[in-house]
Formats: C-alpha cells, sequence, structure tokens
C-alpha cells in the first residue's frame, strides 16, 4: 500500500509542479505582443495540467485508492453508543403459574401480572471486532484490484490525450507546409499571368490563355482561404484538447521532427494490461463468492446501564443496574436457496470470457503492431520518393516556364508542367501525414508513450 500511497503522492507533486510552471508560461505568453512557438512537448504537458477529461479520470484514480482502503477499514474494531428511554403507560403482563404463589393450586392455573416500572432508561457501548470475515478479506483484495484498474484508466486517458494532440498538432504542421507551398505557386502563377497578359497586351497570344492562368490564380487563392481556414480550426480544436482557452494565442513550431525509423522496445500495452487486470478482478470476485461458504468469526462486548423509575408518591426512585458482557460470534452460511451456486457458475462464465479477451486483444495488439510498422516503412520510402519529385517537378515547371517564354513551349505544356508540381507537393505531404500518424500508433501500441515525461 505503501506504493501506492507513493504513486499518487508523486502524481500529486508532479501535476502541482507542472501546474505552477505552465501557469507562469501561460501568464508570460499572454502578455508578449507576438505569441510564443510551442512545442508538441510543451502542448503535452499543458493538458496533463489542463484537460478537463484527463482531470476526471485522476480524480476517478484517486478515488479508486480511497475505495482500497474503506475495504481495509473493515478490518477495525468497531464501536457503537446507543440510548433510548421508555415510560410505559400500560406495563406489560406475564402469566404466572398459580403454584408460585398456593403451592396446592391446581396445575395449569395462571394469574397474569404487571412487571416493570414505567421509566426505563438504557444506555450501552458496543464493541464488534472481526477476528475472521472471507467477505471481508475478498473485498480488500478485489478493491486493491479495482484500484489497479483505475490506475490504468488513468494512463489510457493520458496516453490518449497525448494520441490526439500530437495528431492536431501534425496536422497543423502539415498545414503550415501547405500554406507555404500554396504561397510558392501562387508566386509563381501570379508571375506567369503577367508575362501572359503582357504578352496578350501585344497581342501575341489569345485572350483565353490568359483566362486560364487567372482562374489557376482564383483556384490557388480559393485554396490559400481553405488552408487558413482549416489551420484555424486545427488550432482551435489542439487548443481544446490543451484545455486552454480558446481566446489563448498559440503558434506551434513548423518543423517537422526527425522522421528516421526508430525500433520502439516492446511494451505492454495499456490495453492489454486493463484486459489482464479486469480478468484478475473478476477472479478475486469469484474467490470471494466461493469464500463465502466460509464461517465468519467476531469478537463482541458490551457495557450497558439500565435504569428504572417510579414515580408515584411516597415511593419515587431511579435506579440504575451495569449489564456488561465478551464473546465470540460464530456465523455460518447453511443454506440460501442456491443463490451462490448460481452466482458462482455466472463468475466462471465471466472469468473464461475475461480470458479470451486477454488473447484477443493480445492477437489483435500484434496485428496492428505489423500492420504499423509496414506502414511506417512504406510511407518513409515514399518521402523519399516524393521529395525527388518536388525537386524534379520544380525544376521541370521553370524549365516551361523559361521555354514558354522564349516561344518554345505551349502554355498547355506550363500548366501541366505546374500541375505536376503541385501533386508532387501533395503527395508529399499526404505521406508525411500516414508516416506521422503510423509512427504514432506504433509507438502507442508499443506502450512507450509515457504521460508522466
Amino acid at each position: 500500500m505503501k506504493a501506492k500511497k507513493n504513486f499518487y503522492k508523486k502524481l500529486v507533486n508532479i501535476h502541482t509542479l507542472k501546474w505552477i510552471i505552465l501557469s507562469v508560461f501561460l501568464v508570460t505568453t499572454t502578455f508578449k505582443s507576438t505569441a510564443q512557438s510551442w512545442s508538441l512537448q510543451q502542448c503535452v504537458d499543458t493538458a496533463l495540467v489542463y484537460n478537463k477529461n484527463l482531470q476526471i479520470s485522476r480524480n476517478n484514480a484517486t478515488i479508486g485508492a480511497e475505495k482500497a482502503e474503506e475495504a481495509k477499514a473493515g478490518l477495525i474494531p468497531k464501536v457503537n453508543i446507543g440510548a433510548d428511554y421508555k415510560y410505559f403507560f400500560d406495563l406489560p403482563y406475564q402469566l404466572m403459574p398459580m403454584t408460585t404463589f398456593n403451592p396446592d393450586a391446581p396445575e395449569g392455573d395462571f394469574k397474569e401480572i404487571q412487571f416493570g416500572v414505567p421509566h426505563n432508561i438504557n444506555a450501552n457501548i458496543q464493541l464488534t471486532m472481526p477476528l475472521y470475515n472471507p467477505q471481508i478479506y475478498g473485498a480488500i483484495q478485489t478493491t486493491k484490484i479495482a484500484a489497479e484498474l483505475s490506475e490504468l484508466q488513468y494512463k489510457k486517458a493520458g496516453e490518449q490525450v497525448y494520441f490526439e494532440i500530437s495528431n492536431l498538432y501534425y496536422n497543423a504542421q502539415i498545414l503550415l507546409h501547405q500554406q507555404d507551398f500554396i504561397d510558392s505557386n501562387l508566386v509563381n502563377t501570379s508571375r506567369l499571368l503577367e508575362n501572359l497578359q503582357l504578352l496578350h497586351s501585344q497581342q501575341m497570344i489569345k485572350k483565353s490563355d490568359v483566362t486560364k492562368v487567372e482562374l489557376q490564380k482564383a483556384q490557388l487563392l480559393t485554396q490559400q482561404d481553405m488552408a487558413a481556414n482549416s489551420y484555424d480550426q486545427v488550432i482551435n480544436a489542439l487548443k481544446f484538447s490543451m484545455g486552454i482557452p480558446a481566446t489563448q494565442n498559440i503558434q506551434i513550431d513548423k518543423h517537422i521532427g526527425n522522421q528516421n525509423i526508430q525500433d520502439y522496445h516492446n511494451q505492454q500495452h495499456v490495453d492489454l494490461q486493463l484486459a489482464s487486470t479486469q480478468n484478475r478482478f473478476i477472479a478475486s470476485e469469484l474467490s470471494t463468492l466461493r469464500n463465502a461458504r466460509l464461517p465468519s468469526v467476531a469478537i463482541l462486548g458490551s457495557y450497558s446501564q439500565t435504569g428504572f423509575g417510579y414515580d408515584k408518591k411516597p415511593d419515587e426512585f431511579l435506579k440504575f443496574f451495569p449489564v456488561s458482557f465478551a464473546g465470540i460470534q460464530v456465523s455460518y452460511p447453511l443454506f440460501n436457496g442456491t443463490v451462490t451456486n448460481r452466482k458462482i457458475k455466472q463468475k466462471k462464465i465471466e472469468v473464461q470470457n475475461s480470458e479470451l479477451q486477454v488473447a484477443l486483444v493480445k492477437d489483435q495488439n500484434e496485428m496492428l503492431i505489423e500492420n504499423a510498422i509496414q506502414r511506417r516503412f512504406v510511407a518513409r520510402q515514399i518521402i523519399d520518393n516524393t521529395s525527388g519529385q518536388i525537386i524534379l517537378a520544380t525544376t521541370v515547371y521553370e524549365q516551361m516556364l523559361l521555354q514558354q517564354k522564349e516561344g518554345t513551349a505551349s502554355l498547355t505544356e506550363v500548366l501541366l508542367a505546374d500541375n505536376a508540381l503541385r501533386e508532387a507537393q501533395q503527395a508529399y505531404l499526404t505521406t508525411i501525414v500516414d508516416y506521422l500518424k503510423a509512427d504514432l500508433e506504433l509507438k502507442k501500441l508499443t506502450g512507450n508513450i509515457s504521460i508522466n515525461n
């Protein structure tokens, strides 16, 4: 249990420190005239403090630990204090054999007699301490495993936050690069349009040639607006996942991190840990049900004062008499209508399903890891190819422009070269997205996402 307490103590200390640091960071960036560039790790660290879903999951983990302590408290002695006062308007009757008063009275004759006094006072203190109770010990074990499940749920929630923020951050980076490509293409198209307008003014080309390039420029301007709008939406979603106000001005680092293929050490994925722990939880419940057939033993102790009072003159009185005892109580469930047997059979089936779920998650995880490795490897190769294609397409486009000025290339050839350049740029960005997502997925599947970094 010390390990658990240390876990939650460290958890509180880590998030308290991060909260202080990030609060200072947010305050300083708010008053700066220009927004500071946020790294991916800064976004993740901010979310670990401010993300509301993560806060809920963290609270649930704390609740799980408290429930485990509550179950342990069942072994602590319980002390109850009680008191009552009764005033009898009609004293209770009891039938006494007539032989009690007259030995010569016939058998079977009884006389009704009222016992007691009107005023009755009772005050007592009672101690109960379980010596052996299989239900309590079973509850302790089960709630301990339940606390582990809550911890794993918090870990999974943290991984999910990391995964979501990373995806949004990568999308924002890609959109920034897409805007750069559009801006570059827009500059080239504007230059081409100026040349064509000059040639048209000299009646060297048709108006339709100028119109084609004007249409192309208009399309690029539309793409520019759409890319800017998409970027704003992604940034808003990123701020929402981080848990910071939508009015907070942030900028992200445009530089895309190292794209070299890394070999992640395969650790147990959190979903597999959850399935295995859930299996242990159900097995513990089954063990508790089986142990419900065992007897329970407890120590009992009681001390009380009973008072009797009479209020009729001239013999008024109020007298108290002590009553105390100590003993052992044994309880054994002899028969409860086969309810326990039915519950045990149900729980056995749940255990079987849980074992199948563990195997299913394991097989699925292995399959997803293989797929992610393959996708990442293929994307890495395509990145190298498409980056080379961009260079080649740019060279071809510049040559077509030069030839078009010299009159050796038609406008159609220039537009085809421009489209080829755009396709190469789009293919490059798409492949970068595929690579980053595959790498992130592989990192998650191999259990290499740590929310406490």
